[in-house]
């Protein structure tokens, strides 16, 4: 069977080719990792809660209770509305780099902003001495300012243009799943103990993202890219698992020296079905994915 020597847009260093879909683009700059940017004035709302702990400790000192119970309250609250806060920025961070992509499915900075009401209300209801009505006011005020500053959650999902929404749909749900999976993997390459072979594991994770991003440049793609995606991906998760297992025991040479020559064989396999795809080539997609199922098997580096 003819192979076709791939050279487009997502060649390193290869000049655009006939035989590349028009008009793909290139590589999202920030390299398809997750998303973590979290804004200073996020972080600094870790900061601000710690006052009530200093007010909690002279509420002890005095006896009081019920200021003791409203502060720590109080900063438990806040604190937990800051982390919500900070997760539900990942998620709308991610949720932009993509361009089909479900909302979360917790709106992290809705219940952030309603946290920090709640928890407001009851340090001026309970610490400060406030009226009820006065405690809820401020608590209002707290939860607009919140969501002034720093918004709410995507509520829509967003897909792309003349693509209907049960087929951006279904994308969104099969790249949930494999960017879980991908982080099953970091997670397991993690626990090598091997900052070398942790690094080859991340690179092949950045490969498989970019093809999460040629099936979301055309949906048409997933039937194909879900097989690619589960035996692949499948495989480098088990087989990292079990590596991990057997290397923090032994330090096995042999597994070692099997486990970078599966390596190598995916980074040069991911490589070619990135292009399979943008080529349409399907034939030679089921011959590589049927190697690479019978080369697991024989390697027995799945669990």
């Amino acid at each position: 069977m003819a192979q076709q020597r791939f050279g487009g847009k997502y060649s390193p260093g290869a000049q655009p080719s006939g035989g590349t879909r028009a008009g793909s683009p290139a590589p999202a700059p920030f390299r398809n990792r997750r998303a973590r940017k979290v804004s200073i004035r996020a972080r600094l709302l870790f900061v601000m809660p710690l006052p009530l702990l200093f007010a909690a400790v002279g509420s002890i000192r005095r006896g009081s209770a019920t200021e003791t119970i409203a502060e720590v309250g109080g900063f438990a609250g806040l604190a937990l509305a800051a982390w919500l806060l900070a997760e539900g920025l990942k998620a709308e961070a991610a949720f932009e780099a993509r361009k089909i992509a479900r909302p979360p499915s917790i709106p992290r900075k809705l219940f952030a902003a309603a946290l920090t009401g709640a928890s407001i209300t009851l340090v001026g209801a309970l610490s400060l001495g406030q009226g009820l009505l006065t405690a809820l006011a401020f608590g209002v005020i707290a939860a607009g300012a919140h969501v002034v500053a720093f918004g709410l959650d995507p509520m829509k999902g967003k897909g792309l243009e003349g693509v209907d929404e049960f087929a951006s749909d279904r994308v969104a749900r099969a790249i949930d799943r494999a960017e879980a999976m991908v982080r099953e993997i970091a997670g397991a390459a993690g626990r090598i103990g091997d900052p070398l072979l942790e690094a080859r594991v991340e690179r092949l994770c950045d490969q498989a993202r970019e093809v999460f991003r040629v099936v979301e440049d055309d949906p048409r793609d997933l039937p194909r890219a879900r097989t690619f995606l589960s035996v692949y991906l499948m495989g480098l998760r088990d087989s990292t698992s079990k590596f991990a297992e057997i290397y923090a025991r032994s330090r096995d040479t042999e597994s070692r020296r099997q486990y970078e020559a599966l390596l190598s064989d995916l980074e040069t396999s991911f490589a070619t079905h990135r292009a399979g795809l943008l080529k349409d080539d399907r034939s030679d997609l089921d011959v590589e994915i049927e190697v690479l199922r019978e080369r697991l098997r024989q390697d027995g580096l799945t669990t």
